[in-house]
């Protein structure tokens, strides 16, 4: 009693120091006309976007690029002096990864050093925006938002078809620089928006991304679960704001009264999976149904024989699988259409996927002359596939079951059997406490039309910010705001406040155009500066906070994998289309769910296509900080750990590579080693060795020489490049191996510098 007496007595003095309202949930809390502290509703956040004059230099001057105006007069203010301009080719390769994710090609990068034109480095600039790559780019950081997987999670993690198509929608979504606004309502309201638009309804996948567990048989508690899931996602990603906080009682910190928590919720709750969104054209819906037509009548005598042998494997299935739920769920799904409420619809929508045995399943319990004969008509079945056109293209999202949504009430201490009163749709209430207006769509609530038009509204003070915030992010490695999904209290305050409110108007006031606002970040002097240390500059500003330097990062995972790929001359570009599965480490278990690895040549695709297994990462990816898939983040790790070291140096795929990229070397500059060095530099690092490296690398490869014959006569087998002249010395080329996946593994490659 004595522990939650003083407990209650520091959540009270916490509440009391940051202007806390009281918590909606204490049966004993005074009533108040406005529930938030003045202090509250004077947050930053929450007030409406300012649009400043530049700010002037102390010396009169006005800076051209708006970054700069506010960047360098915050520096000024501090007495720091700004590192000087990073050399053409640091500034190139900084901005291919940043924009494209891949580094300049040494055409790419000589073009650029011989163009001395005022606007030669905006050239570029503009080239990589409107490079499919970009998008390829971009996709990456947002799909870690949509906490992005291609398989269910938790024990048996079964693969979820088509879930590719969302990964691919957001990659076109950033290519066709689709205004921010209207990327933001597609996705939560796509279907109902533009429901003769597949790839708009492909959109509403961002929240069928959550994790399911196909043997839950409490279905009443997994489908608040989910809403929880999508509830906190939204949260987070549209509004920065850490929703799931007030899922068991108001925000401790946040002005987010555990009301809000359901009211957002609310907009969800008719809400199930659409896996069935069809990716065809009406044309070629009408072909497929003349081919399909003509498969039918041609099987349909043997699949009549299949389908009944199936039958009594299949009934027997579904009962077990009914049985095991308990009687209400049983009740909802026996229960005729008619007579469904919509709760219980929810539920039936929730057990149905799950009741449908497959051909396979029931096919796998067929036993002695009956399994016989399915096997022979199997047989017999596939002399007839040339005229089978297979499955028809499909997408998955989301969708409302009908234009009646179930009651949402607020649930005690978040516990899904235990309500209270219920709510009804409402935004952030310290933003806007008006109840919103909502329309029927179709077959659907348009509930989430109303969410989507305010949350995409110019009004909304959060929603541009937050996006105007996490671009900076991943260009600066720091945002403005200091954490780009937590602009409360916790989340810590902008450093440059103006300039975050600047850049959000122009946002809003170009059409949210994601294309512009990176190039009037990337064309600053601000991001165009060295990462130089300056002692003097630190002593004020340790942490770089008020960029006085370029922020130095390593590379995420998937970049670092795909130069590597690129620099070896073995990268496939090919865009979009089903994900692949790259071989896995010697040793490393098959995950449950299924590893089937692809043909080499698709093995080598982007990192973005490798296929997402929620329970199992992609190894190298896992190792690079690649985030769980479980839920959003909106800023990945940076770690240093021995196995990022291992996965480059010790790996198979890491010394293929190396193969590869000696190979390429071999191929342009032949046998001369003066010339195979600045080759392999110009390819790595776009810029040729100076003297000591040149040096350095021709000691190296004189000393590993010898090394690698002693190794051949112990009977090793030496790593050789892809290619060899003919005559070649195989313990020369074994150096030249070693020397290039050196190369891959340098800081210089795996930095963004």
């Amino acid at each position: 009693m004595i522990r939650e007496s003083v407990r209650a007595l520091c959540f009270s003095l916490v509440a009391v120091a940051i202007g806390m309202a009281a918590d909606d949930t204490s049966p004993t809390a005074a009533p108040s006309k406005d529930p938030f502290t003045a202090a509250q509703r004077k947050y930053w956040a929450f007030q409406p976007v300012r649009r400043v004059p530049l700010p002037t230099l102390r010396d009169g001057t006005q800076l051209h690029n708006p970054v700069d105006a506010f960047i360098r007069s915050r520096l000024e203010a501090a007495n720091i002096k700004p590192v000087g301009a990073a050399d053409r080719i640091t500034l190139l390769r900084r901005v291919s990864f940043d924009l494209t994710g891949l580094p300049p090609t040494p055409a790419e990068a000589d073009a650029f050093l011989a163009d001395q034109s005022p606007d030669a480095y905006e050239k570029v600039v503009d080239r990589l925006l409107g490079s499919p790559r970009y998008g390829e780019r971009w996709a990456r950081h947002w799909l870690d938002l949509a906490r992005y997987a291609e398989s269910e999670g938790f024990k048996a993690d079964e693969t979820r078809p088509n879930a590719w198509r969302y990964r691919d929608y957001v990659i076109r979504a950033f290519n066709e620089n689709k205004p921010y606004d209207r990327f933001v309502k597609e996705q939560i309201a796509g279907d109902e928006l533009w429901p003769n638009d597949p790839w708009a309804r492909v959109a509403t996948a961002f929240n069928r991304h959550y994790p399911d567990e196909s043997n839950a048989r409490v279905l009443q508690q997994r489908r608040q679960e989910i809403l929880n899931d999508i509830t906190d996602t939204v949260g987070s990603t549209f509004m920065a704001m850490t929703y799931g906080c007030a899922r068991c009682h108001t925000h401790k910190f946040d002005p987010i009264q555990h009301t809000d928590y359901y009211r957002l919720q609310a907009f969800f709750a008719n809400t199930a999976a659409d896996d069935q969104i069809s990716m065809s054209t009406p044309e070629e819906q009408k072909r497929f149904a003349v081919r399909k037509a003509v498969w039918d009548e041609k099987t349909a005598p043997i699949r009549t024989q299949m389908a009944a042998l199936l039958e009594p494997a299949k009934a027997t299935i579904q009962k077990e699988l009914f049985d095991k739920y308990p009687p209400e769920i049983q009740a909802a799904i026996v229960k005729p259409a008619a007579e469904r409420n919509p709760f219980e619809w929810q539920m039936y929508a929730k057990a149905k996927p799950y009741m449908d045995v497959d051909d396979d399943q029931a096919a796998k319990t067929l036993k002695g002359d009956s399994k016989k004969k399915f096997e022979a008509l199997t047989q017999e079945l596939k002399q007839f596939a040339s005229l089978d056109p297979g499955e028809a293209p499909l997408g998955i999202g989301m969708h409302d079951l009908n234009k009646t949504a179930p009651p949402t009430f607020r649930l005690n201490v978040g516990a899904w059997d235990n309500p209270k009163e219920e709510v009804q749709p409402g935004f952030l209430s310290i933003i806007d406490a008006s109840a919103p207006k909502i329309v029927p769509v179709g077959n659907s609530t348009g509930r989430r039309t109303a969410l989507a038009n305010w949350l995409a509204s110019p009004d909304n003070p959060l929603t541009a910010r937050v996006m105007v915030n996490r671009i900076w992010t991943y260009h600066f490695g720091q945002g403005i705001a200091p954490s780009p999904s937590d602009f409360g209290i916790m989340g810590g305050r902008p450093t440059h406040p103006e300039l975050l409110d600047w850049l959000t108007s122009e946002f809003v006031r170009t059409g949210w155009d994601m294309k512009k606002m990176h190039k009037l970040i990337v064309t600053s002097d601000t991001y165009r500066q060295s990462s130089a240390f300056s002692v003097e500059a630190a002593k004020e500003d340790e942490r770089n906070k008020l960029l006085w330097r370029f922020p130095r990062e390593r590379l995420e995972g998937e970049s670092i994998r795909d130069a590597a790929l690129m620099v070896s001359g073995l990268l496939n570009d090919k865009v979009g289309g089903p994900s692949v599965f790259p071989e896995l480490p010697f040793g490393a278990a098959k995950p449950r769910g299924g590893w089937k690895v692809s043909e080499t040549e698709e093995q080598n695709r982007r990192s973005v296509y490798i296929f997402v297994r929620r329970n199992a990462r992609y190894p190298m990816m896992e190792a690079f900080d690649m985030p769980d898939t479980h839920e959003p983040c909106g800023r990945r790790n940076q770690t240093i750990t021995a196995p990022q070291a291992m996965s480059l140096l010790n790996s198979k795929v890491s010394l293929d590579w190396a193969e590869a990229f000696a190979g390429r070397v071999l191929k342009q500059a032949g046998t001369d080693r003066t010339a195979q060095v600045e080759t392999a530099y110009n390819l790595a690092f776009n810029r040729r060795p100076d003297g000591f490296e040149k040096d350095s690398v021709m000691t190296f490869l004189t000393k590993q020489q010898p090394l690698l014959v002693e190794r051949v006569s112990a009977g090793e087998k030496l790593a050789l490049p892809t290619f060899l002249p003919p005559g070649y010395d195989s313990a020369q080329a074994a150096a030249l191996v070693d020397f290039c996946q050196m190369l891959l593994n340098s800081n210089e490659f795996v930095y963004r510098n």
